[in-house]
């Protein structure tokens, strides 16, 4: 069956139509964000869910020129010199009859601290892992509404364990925390927030407390993880240097 050479509309038709040409193409492409919280919940939450306004996709070092031809031939309009410049770690298409724009993240993901997401693709068929998607959430120092959103929607749907089989992988993400101390001091950060703010967001008491056991459990395991040296002395400097990257939104 042939492939739609058009974006279609629909925002989560649209990723299924991207993730299916490469699979075809054999171009490894997961999905990130919010659409990739979606679509790893069997039945998102009715209170979780939330407007979806761009595609945000993950591949490997080294595949930018075959992701390049691949949204290419479905529609999209590269951005050639933000992509010319910034290509070996991410790129960006736009999708002009519906005014919304693709992010790929090439082999990291990199905002307000970097997250490796290129090793492990192969976990997931759709998505990155849970263990990372959860720490593109965590690592957002300015943490807004959809990101609150996002990281209780993944602690809802999924348990916190030692393994990736539909589950927040809690040792994959305490190895990263103990090597960088930003990204461990943005995380301590948003687990209070999210400890802090997790019941507006409209869950039942028994729904809040599943979350709120899941964020106890993973903050426990990264705390429990031995630091590394590197993370040992920035810890004495702490919070009088900043510990992270303020991204610009690219427009």
């Amino acid at each position: 069956m042939s492939v739609s050479q058009t974006p279609i509309a629909e925002i989560a038709d649209e990723a299924h139509r991207i993730l299916g040409a490469a699979s075809a193409a054999e171009v490894p492409l997961r999905l990130i964000g919010g659409l990739a919280v979606l679509f790893h919940a069997d039945s998102l939450h009715p209170a979780l869910v939330r407007a979806y306004k761009d595609i945000d996709l993950a591949t490997p070092k080294g595949q930018g020129r075959k992701v390049a031809e691949l949204m290419t031939s479905l529609g999209y309009e590269p951005a050639k010199e933000f992509n010319a410049l910034n290509g070996s770690r991410r790129l960006l298409f736009y999708d002009l009859p519906n005014e919304r724009q693709v992010d790929v993240f090439v082999g990291t993901f990199e905002m307000c601290h970097v997250i490796p997401i290129g090793d492990r693709l192969s976990l997931d068929p759709t998505t990155i892992p849970l263990a990372e998607l959860l720490l593109t959430k965590m690592q957002v120092v300015e943490l807004n509404e959809k990101d609150m959103t996002d990281i209780v929607a993944i602690l809802h749907h999924h348990d916190v364990a030692e393994h990736d089989d539909d589950a927040v992988n809690a040792a994959f993400v305490a190895r990263l925390a103990a090597e960088d101390w930003g990204l461990w001091r943005t995380t301590r950060m948003n687990v209070e927030r999210v400890r802090e703010q997790a019941r507006a967001v409209g869950l039942s008491d028994e729904e809040y407390r599943t979350v709120m056991d899941r964020l106890d459990r993973l903050w426990e395991r990264i705390e429990a993880e031995p630091k590394s040296r590197g993370w040992r002395l920035r810890d004495r400097v702490g919070d009088r240097k900043r510990w992270y990257e303020t991204p610009d939104e690219v427009a």
